[in-house]
């Protein structure tokens, strides 16, 4: 290939092909196979080329022939062409001077033609105008004023042209005078037109009859803001119709209206250029008309604003939204008509204030409910005795106020999703205003209900009321419920729902101030609830100590009926707080196999203390006071605190009471002076009360101490300071 691109006298298919060089190089350069091959490839390739020239002369044969016919035949035509043309010549001849014959001869006869012709047109327009009055008068019977007006238009050029003529004179004082009158009643149709169509008209008419555009535009104006104001007086009085028909006959009626009255004043006053009126007229004429439409504008969405602050908490929210949605796409498709006019107010805030309002009423509708519900806690705690409230009731009562709560938001919440829902044509989270609507949905409606929550149960924990204890107990535990879980799938959903990133902002509250909130309202609460409980077991110590004469008491055989109760109402509060609080982290299951070795224990204190006691008889005043050993002693013991934070647990609660109530027991007892067997009678029940509370609390050796105090202090109060053997305290208080 590269031979024959290089050397055209090897190629064949080039024109200088030299077979006798090719056949010269192919014998010098191929062996015999490849020569036959060559040939045998030459042979096909020239039977190839002969079969396609032959098919090739077969196909344009039919062709040649057809040809050769057509130019035939083409000759023979064109022959006869040439005589016709001929011929036509000849005739063109002919007619030319025949024509300049009749011109010749009708020289004269056409001037005065085209004078007829002119005198007959003139008498057309002399016949218009001679029953031109009593044609206006005709039209104008008919109300045909469109009609009308064109007629007289068009006799004013005639006029101008003749009317200083006597003949024309009385002809254009009655067509004036008819004009004048229908301009009369043009004006008063104008001023009490039915419609805005009818206006527009009108003003057209009254414009062509060369009235001023500047008067004619106020007047428009005027009576359009007429008519508009009888659309929403109408307005006003269809109250009993629902959203959507109450919008939908502002749009066919006020609106439509407004819309037309734009348009055409736009149309007739903005738009067209006023030859003889001043440079700013359109500039001007386009400031009033967007004072106008704007004022109406808010006339008509404060009415519709006022309609929808009325249905606020009574209608469908769903078809409030709809009935605005129509409206909004209404307005969004007049500024498109409204060319060069700016609509300032549009729905969007009437939307707006509509979820602000339906979240108000909603917050109330929380408000009321979470009153009802902690009223049906007090009814139902009322209902059964205090004595028997078990601690399944009291959580019952806690799990239907937590679950009536959380369900009772998350419906509203839901509620509330569906200003934000696609279908609608507007967006309000797409501006500001919009954002801070969801946001406030968010912080006024449902972080302002938990903050409600926490406030006004805060408030039963306050000293001065006077709530049930288990009233306490019941709103404390809800809190903590709150605190743990109620908090975070409420502020948790709400993001959801609105899409809020509230761990980015930083105007937003966030999920652990409510949570701390609720903490510390259920902690107010706790405390409360074991001071109230503290206060009452109190109240039956103060009593017993205070009417008992403890100088002149007999010898203890039994334990006072007192600290039995005071044991039984614990053992009570226990059931009820365990039911509640099931503390398991540091708490001890104690086994009444132990009883023995504490029993044990504290026999062994108490003939300690007798012997450290009775060792204070022996000193005398000059030799040591007993308040100094006790002031002594309390130097290298730890302080108490009694009205300390209880924590979230059953051991933690009982143990404050006991405190609160062994520390009255303490305070009781140093104000009483007691004999010998008023001391025994403190001795039994001291070691009573360590036999059956030791179980309740966690740290004994604070039990311990509170309860050496008392004896200790009944010790010092004492005339006889001796102490009952312990082996007899056990008996009696095994038996009593």
């Amino acid at each position: 290939m590269s031979e024959k691109i290089g050397n055209p006298y090897m190629d064949m298919d080039s024109g200088s092909f030299d077979a006798e060089t090719y056949l010269e190089k192919l014998l010098k350069d191929c062996s015999l196979k490849q020569i036959m091959d060559t040939e045998a490839a030459v042979v096909k390739d020239t039977q190839t080329l002969h079969s396609d020239m032959q098919t090739l002369v077969y196909e344009n044969y039919n062709k040649f022939i057809s040809a050769t016919d057509t130019i035939r035949k083409m000759k023979n035509d064109f022959k006869q062409m040439e005589t016709d043309m001929n011929l036509l010549k000849d005739k063109m001849s002919t007619i030319t001077s025949f024509s300049e014959q009749i011109t010749g001869t009708l020289q004269g006869t056409r001037s005065q033609l085209c004078k007829l012709s002119e005198k007959h047109s003139l008498l057309k327009r002399l016949q218009f105008l001679s029953s031109l009055p009593a044609k206006l008068k005709a039209l104008i019977e008919e109300k045909n004023y469109a009609q009308a007006v064109q007629d007289y238009t068009h006799a004013q050029k005639v006029f101008k042209q003749y009317g200083y003529q006597p003949s024309f004179e009385g002809i254009q004082s009655d067509c004036d005078s008819i004009i004048h009158n229908l301009k009369k009643k043009l004006r008063q149709e104008f001023q009490t037109g039915k419609s805005a169509q009818m206006l527009t008209e009108i003003g057209e008419l009254l414009l062509q009859l060369d009235e001023r555009a500047p008067d004619m535009a106020t007047e428009m104006l005027n009576c359009a803001s007429k008519r508009l104001h009888d659309q929403i007086v109408m307005l006003q009085d269809q109250t009993e119709r629902d959203m959507i028909e109450f919008v939908d006959m502002g749009i066919e009626g006020f609106l439509n209206d407004l819309t037309l009255v734009i348009t055409s004043y736009y149309d007739m006053f903005v738009a067209k250029h006023y030859e003889n009126e001043r440079d700013d007229f359109q500039e001007q004429a386009l400031k009033d008309l967007n004072t106008f439409l704007n004022l109406n504008i808010d006339i008509y969405l404060n009415l519709v604003q006022d309609r929808v602050e009325s249905d606020i908490g009574f209608g469908d929210t769903q078809v409030m939204l709809r009935a605005l949605d129509r409206l909004h796409r209404r307005l969004l498709a007049m500024r498109n008509i409204c060319r060069g006019i700016d609509i300032q107010r549009n729905t969007l805030d009437i939307i707006i204030n509509a979820a602000h309002q339906l979240c108000e009423a909603h917050q109330k509708n929380l408000k009321d409910h979470f009153a009802d519900s902690l009223s049906s806690v007090r009814l139902s705690l009322v209902s059964a005795k205090s004595d028997s409230a078990t601690g399944s009731s009291l959580n019952d009562l806690i799990t239907n106020l937590y679950v009536s709560l959380i369900e009772k938001v998350k419906g509203i919440l839901q509620d509330l999703l569906v200003f934000l829902q696609t279908e609608w044509s507007f967006n309000i989270k797409s501006g500001y205003k919009g954002t801070l609507c969801v946001e406030s949905i968010r912080e006024n409606l449902l972080i302002g209900f938990l903050r409600h929550i926490a406030k006004v149960m805060n408030s039963f924990g306050d000293t001065s009321s006077s709530s049930p204890p288990n009233l306490l107990l019941v709103l404390s535990k809800t809190c903590l419920e709150m605190e743990q879980n109620g908090v975070h799938v409420l502020i948790t959903l709400v993001d959801d729902l609105y899409e809020i990133d509230s761990e980015n902002s930083a105007t937003l509250t966030h999920e652990t101030e409510i949570c701390s909130e609720m903490r510390e309202t259920a902690q107010s609460l706790l405390d409360t609830f074991v001071r109230l409980q503290g206060l009452n077991i109190s109240q039956m110590l103060r009593k017993s100590v205070e009417t008992r004469d403890w100088l002149n008491c007999l010898e203890p055989r039994t334990v006072r009926a007192v600290m039995k109760r005071v044991v039984e109402e614990l053992a009570t509060i226990e059931n009820v707080v365990a039911s509640l609080y099931d503390y398991t982290g540091t708490a001890r299951t104690h086994e009444a196999s132990s009883d023995s070795s504490r029993k044990t224990h504290f026999s062994n204190l108490t003939n300690s203390k007798q012997q450290f006691r009775s060792n204070w008889s022996n000193y005398t005043p000059s030799q040591l006071e007993p308040s100094y050993v006790s002031n002594i002693h309390r130097l290298f013991s730890e302080k108490i605190d009694i009205f300390t934070s209880v924590e979230f647990s059953k051991v933690s609660i009982v143990t404050g009471i006991i405190k609160i109530s062994l520390k009255t027991l303490l305070e009781c007892v140093r104000l009483r002076t007691f004999s010998k067997f008023g001391l025994q009678q403190i001795q039994v029940d001291t070691h009573y009360l360590q036999m059956n509370l030791w179980r309740f609390v966690k740290d004994e050796n604070l039990l311990n101490f509170l309860l050496e105090e008392i004896l200790g202090s009944a010790v010092h109060r004492c005339l006889e300071s001796t102490l009952m053997e312990p082996n007899a305290v056990e008996i009696i208080c095994e038996r009593g």
